[in-house]
């Protein structure tokens, strides 16, 4: 990139508007990720009984969370639909911190988060796995996306 290339600010102030270096480092797992994630039949089965009584056993020991409710896509996606019961308060990075919490309790090896949200809902949208070179047994994984619905 030329000095003469205005980059739009990375947050406010940024005075660099480049940072540091690339991720290259991590291209081979995101590479291994989506290429066992594209494979027929790797998200695993049955939500309900693998990753569901985690779940509910984290919200029952203090999670600021109520379940809603849940349902798999056809995909295989499980959707958790949320409600947050943490301080009515709580900024996007609280309730992504708390987000990053119960993802971690049905987390496998590896795995891409994303966010997203509007006005009324955070959504988090989770490809985790045991790949090939991480479990005894076959690679699988999970798909899964958390909505939340934030106070108001």
């Amino acid at each position: 990139m030329s000095e003469a290339t205005v980059r739009p600010p990375r947050w406010d102030p940024d005075q660099r508007g480049v940072g540091a270096g690339d991720a290259s480092a991590h291209v081979a797992p995101l590479d291994a990720l989506r290429a066992a994630a594209v494979e027929d039949g790797w998200v695993a089965e049955d939500p309900d009984s693998h990753l569901l009584p985690h779940v509910v056993r984290h919200i029952d020991g203090g999670a600021p969370w109520s379940l809603v409710g849940t349902t798999t896509d056809p995909d295989g996606t499980f959707v958790l639909d949320l409600h947050w019961t943490g301080s009515p308060d709580a900024d996007r990075r609280t309730i992504r911190a708390a987000a990053y919490e119960l993802i971690g309790v049905v987390a496998e090896a590896t795995s891409l988060l994303t966010e997203s949200a509007d006005a009324d809902h955070q959504v988090f949208e989770v490809v985790t796995g045991m790949l090939a070179d991480q479990t005894a047994f076959a690679s699988h994984g999970h798909t899964i996306r958390l909505t939340v619905a934030r106070p108001r």
